[in-house]
């Protein structure tokens, strides 16, 4: 088991590719937060993972918020007594131009996609330092953090924020052995914010065919586990080969 005895917080765990990362990384031996602000979807998830005989439980908590945040270390230490990997998946999208979004749309989004990355990285950090046992830390970005769309504006800056977040984070907290990467899917699964799966979704990839959550999530379980322990401050494309290609 690649992750044996370590505890994991995984937000967003409650649908899509955060559940499948929560459900692999307990196979693989962690000791799971399944973090969510829907009680129903984590509740499951976590249900899930104990009837599978591994070891999981429900945090509810707000991550754009950092009195939420706070709390929620608290309570992943009182009842796991450590944290040796983070797993920053929270995101929302807005699906609107420039011309449409409005500023209350735009905070929110910014708030949801880039700041609870932040947030949970710097007290998820702290506590990493305390214990001076080193950890990694895993943001889930998105191709649309690399170039422009023609919809979703904020979602796109948002995305593209992580991927320097992700840089300076690996940069400032390498001195105390936490590891800070990145993974960027693309039309994987539902769509962002979104339970429901649409077949009929257009998909330009050299695979011709969506993302499935587990292909990102067996991506997170590298960088969190030691079989990339040389790799820092860097970003997987888990994309069916989008960024390959040539824009027509």
């Amino acid at each position: 088991m690649k992750l044996k005895g370590q505890v994991a917080i995984v937000t967003g765990a409650g649908r899509n590719i955060g559940e499948e990362i929560a459900k692999l990384f307990a196979a693989e031996g962690a000791k799971v937060a399944v973090v969510d602000i829907d009680r129903r979807g984590g509740e499951k998830v976590a249900g899930d993972i104990v009837g599978s005989g591994a070891e999981a439980a429900f945090f509810y908590a707000d991550v754009s918020n950092s009195a939420d945040v706070i709390a929620l270390v608290a309570a992943v230490i009182g009842r796991f007594g450590r944290i040796d990997i983070l797993v920053n998946n929270v995101a929302i999208s807005d699906n609107k131009s420039i011309l449409e979004i409005t500023e209350q749309e735009w905070d929110r989004v910014m708030t949801v996609t880039l700041k609870s990355q932040f947030l949970m990285a710097k007290f998820v950090g702290q506590q990493m330092i305390a214990q001076q046992s080193g950890g990694k830390i895993v943001n889930i970005g998105s191709t649309s953090g690399f170039r422009g769309r023609g919809r979703a504006v904020a979602y796109s800056a948002a995305k593209g924020a992580v991927r320097n977040l992700t840089r300076a984070l690996a940069v400032q907290l390498a001195p105390y052995n936490i590891r800070v990467n990145q993974i960027s899917p693309n039309k994987t699964g539902s769509p962002v914010g979104r339970a429901e799966f649409d077949p009929t979704r257009p998909i330009t990839n050299l695979v011709k065919r969506p993302g499935q959550p587990i292909e990102a999530a067996r991506a997170a379980l590298f960088l969190a586990c030691e079989d990339s322990s040389f790799v820092l401050g860097e970003n997987i494309f888990v994309d069916g080969g989008v960024m390959a290609m040539e824009i027509p």
